[in-house]
């Protein structure tokens, strides 16, 4: 679903999501990405901003996302010094604002959320997983198996069949 961090390219994650045992218990709703202050926030997918305003003094914009299913998944970033309205149409990337620094939970950071209905979620698992990995893949050699062309003698070495 989403192809594109909500800041940056590949931003630290400086807090994981962290469910809540109980509804109203102790843990962490989302997760926090690093992020200056007047960075781009990005939408991640595609959908209808169901809010854009403050909330105990912070910018909070969520956006509903299309084709999610009843209800819909809901992402939120906080905090957002807001450039959208409620009931604008965004796509995957549109800029939804820019972070700002304000007395969030964390300093330099932008909290992003996914919900389904009132159930919190992992926002990352809407990130496809080459998306969230460190880099691309490397090979590595394989110890004790022939390379092409050799094959293994009793003695655990390779000969090339050349008699050697």
């Amino acid at each position: 679903m989403a192809r594109n961090w909500p800041v940056g390219t590949r931003p630290a994650v400086l807090r994981g999501w962290d469910p809540p045992a109980t509804p109203y218990g102790p843990g962490h709703r989302g997760v926090d990405l690093a992020a200056a202050d007047g960075a781009p926030v990005r939408a991640v997918a595609a959908g209808r901003v169901s809010f854009a305003g403050r909330v105990a003094g912070r910018g909070v914009v969520s956006v509903e996302l299309t084709g999610t299913g009843e209800p819909p998944l809901r992402t939120t970033y906080e905090p957002v010094r807001a450039t959208v309205h409620k009931g604008d149409r965004v796509v995957a990337g549109q800029v939804l604002g820019t972070a700002e620094a304000a007395g969030s939970h964390c300093t330099a950071c932008l909290h992003w959320g996914l919900l389904r209905g009132n159930t919190y979620l992992d926002p990352l698992t809407l990130l496809p997983p080459w998306l969230l990995s460190a880099g691309p893949s490397r090979l590595l050699p394989v110890l004790g198996v022939p390379l092409p062309g050799e094959r293994p003698t009793r003695e655990g070495t390779r000969s090339t069949g050349h008699g050697r």
